[in-house]
């Protein structure tokens, strides 16, 4: 069974959870974030697979804080600022220029690189550690790039976040005495063509995932709460506006809209969700994400949980495949916990009072 680590009685979970979403330093807000889900009740395995984090790293942190209580969590290089270092102040300027172009060799900068840039800078040999401790100095992280459109603008989304929060302002400024929440939705197409995923297996073996590849899909409509990690799911066999028309009316049903009770939904631009045809129930205000936005959607960290069940399985009909899928959403709907963590964003307003 996945260990669960025991804190020492420091904070209560509010007090962490205030201190985490608070945290203006992003190293010590992930780690408050780790002490937080520990806190929780969470094991070591789910609280990395939330953070990206190794379970190593989480065992030294939650030691850290069980010694120190959150003085242990800092960032000590913040600490030693002014201690003399290998480069001075104007050679470390010129190595973060030099990090924001090429390596010499047109390859990727790693620690090894770095040393090397040293090493010729200083005129003698520098071990390839100090250069990764280097890139860890400028607060960087080795991490895959997530595709962004070209025409995607920064500025636009931050305006965007700042909307979203007035819409919430305006819309408790109309009715005064009724309840808001924020959710967000996207829909997510699977089929028969099958999803393959990294698995942990002993060392030396190679596994193996009897696939069989066909185009036939199904789409399942997720929403999201993310203040509270509740979901709701619809499982359609196609994507247009009438299908939509009807899962929005199951929605405001559902969660009883009214002129005393609203959503705001932010969904994007895809064509039935912007239809003159579309029907948008009493209590429910649409809330569109700027375009070539996908890391500003909640509801898009929904499908790495929802494709575990189904990665490197091979289904026979879509109807297997709606099975499998349909007990996967019942079962995400109870791990609130889980689903907020990965959905509530540090930015995302805050409704609950």
């Amino acid at each position: 069974m996945p260990k669960k680590l025991k804190l020492e009685p420091h904070h209560r979970l509010d007090e962490l959870e205030k201190l985490y979403r608070q945290a203006s330093d992003p190293i010590e807000r992930t780690r408050l974030q780790i002490i937080w889900l520990i806190g929780c009740g969470y094991t070591t395995e789910e609280v990395a697979k939330v953070t990206g984090y190794w379970r190593s790293s989480i065992y030294r942190i939650a030691s850290r804080y069980n010694q120190l209580g959150v003085d242990g969590l800092k960032d000590k290089r913040h600490e030693h600022q002014g201690s003399e270092t290998l480069l001075s102040e104007t050679e470390q300027a010129l190595l973060w220029i030099a990090l924001q172009e090429t390596p010499p060799d047109g390859g990727l900068w790693n620690g090894r690189k770095v040393a090397d840039w040293m090493s010729n800078h200083l005129d003698r040999h520098i071990h390839p550690q100090r250069g990764w401790e280097y890139l860890r100095a400028f607060d960087m992280r080795l991490k895959v790039p997530r595709p962004a459109h070209e025409l995607a603008d920064q500025l636009e989304q931050e305006n965007w976040k700042k909307k979203l929060e007035q819409t919430l302002e305006e819309i408790h400024e109309k009715h005064p005495a009724s309840e808001v929440e924020i959710w967000a939705m996207d829909e997510h197409r699977l089929g028969l063509k099958p999803i393959l995923r990294r698995v942990w297996v002993n060392m030396g073996e190679q596994p193996i995932a009897n696939v069989h590849w066909r185009y036939q899909w199904l789409w399942l409509y997720g929403f999201v709460h993310p203040e509270s990690g509740e979901t709701y799911y619809w499982i359609l066999p196609k994507v247009n506006v009438e299908l939509f028309n009807q899962v929005l009316a199951d929605f405001a049903r559902e969660f009883k809209l009214s002129q005393d009770k609203h959503i705001i939904l932010t969904l994007d631009r895809a064509g039935w969700h912007t239809s003159k045809d579309l029907e948008i129930p009493v209590g429910l205000h649409l809330e569109y994400l700027p375009p070539y936005s996908p890391e500003l959607q909640p509801a898009e960290r929904l499908w790495p949980l929802v494709n575990e069940p189904i990665a490197n399985r091979s289904f026979d009909t879509l109807e297997d495949l709606e099975s499998v899928l349909f007990q996967r959403c019942k079962d995400l709907l109870e791990q609130q916990f889980l689903i907020r963590a990965i959905t509530y964003y540090h930015w995302w307003p805050q409704t609950a009072v």
